[in-house]
């Protein structure tokens, strides 16, 4: 039996599937034990949910620690599911059963339980949050005409550059502080061009790396080519999909180690001379990256050029 479950602030719907038997629980410590209980003694062999913005954390704890085997799912797909399905209204109570009925359809991988990796994203988050703020009022400070205007954004720029460099230092504490993460980061850090932000994007954001096929690594960052033919149609190959956070990144670490990583350089040289557009070139060097950087994890070696 599969549990879908819809989250949100409040409250946590539940169905079972295929009985299509329903249930609801308060989001909240006590709430969340009702349902672990009530779940583990229904012989539930899988639980899925949707990532909820964080909403979901607390849940998730609770069935984790009642032995239930947890699935947390991309919520653009079980919505294009739904719609496949023929189901269009869209309910706390329905978008629970479409959950269920998702997992039972299409296989997925079980989520990885790693505490310290989720408090590093819940970091790494917040310094993406705040580095998009600063474009926006350097943006601002760029336009303004007036005095005042500028003089407020350039303080809000001056204040959100501190609050980076001290989630910088609590995202390499943190890092530091965890064996794991820090032999993975020890072993990224050995790649010329890779620096302390992809690293740290990578080991709280894609926790998988080191234990996927490098097809499945440049598909979770986004940079993995997808057929795209039918018939005698042949169209070109593109990129769909993936993280887009670590894709973003990815990209600013691409065009440092296309300059200062040896192998990336001669790499890229090969595609201008073959008359490949530049942002090809781009996410080829972040897909090639990509790969080195999980074959590295995986096999336990610092680069080699």
């Amino acid at each position: 039996m599969i549990a879908g479950i819809d989250v949100s602030k409040d409250r946590l719907d539940v169905c079972l599937w295929p009985t299509g038997e329903t249930m609801a629980f308060a989001n909240d410590p006590a709430g969340c034990a009702r349902l672990a209980r009530r779940l583990a003694g229904r012989a539930v062999t899988a639980v899925a949910l949707e990532a909820s913005g964080g909403y979901e954390r607390e849940a998730m704890a609770a069935l984790r620690a009642a032995g239930l085997r947890l699935h947390r799912l991309n919520a653009l797909r079980v919505r294009r599911f739904a719609q496949g399905c023929g189901v269009m209204a869209k309910t706390d109570r329905i978008d629970a059963a479409v959950i269920a009925r998702y997992l039972a359809a299409v296989p997925q991988r079980a989520a990885i339980d790693e505490p310290a990796a989720e408090a590093v994203a819940e970091l790494v988050t917040a310094r993406r949050q705040l580095v998009e703020e600063m474009t926006r009022c350097t943006n601002q400070a760029a336009q303004s005409r007036q005095a005042v205007l500028q003089r407020l954004a350039r303080r809000r720029i001056a204040r959100i550059k501190a609050d980076i460099l001290a989630l910088d230092q609590a995202i390499a504490t943190a890092v530091e502080a965890d064996a794991d993460m820090a032999r993975k980061s020890r072993l990224m850090r050995s790649v010329p061009g890779v620096g302390p932000v992809l690293t740290h994007s990578l080991l709280a954001l894609m926790p998988e790396l080191g234990r996927l096929s490098g097809r499945q690594a440049a598909a979770l960052v986004g940079v993995a080519p997808f057929a795209c033919e039918s018939g005698r149609y042949k169209g070109q190959r593109r990129i769909s999909g993936g993280r887009k956070p670590l894709r973003d990144t990815a990209y600013m670490a691409a065009l440092v180690a296309a300059r200062h990583n040896p192998v990336m350089a001669a790499f890229k040289q090969r595609l201008v001379d073959a008359g490949k557009p530049p942002k090809l070139i781009i996410v080829a060097i972040i897909r090639k990256l990509v790969v080195a950087l999980n074959a590295i994890i995986r096999d336990e070696q610092p680069w080699k050029a």
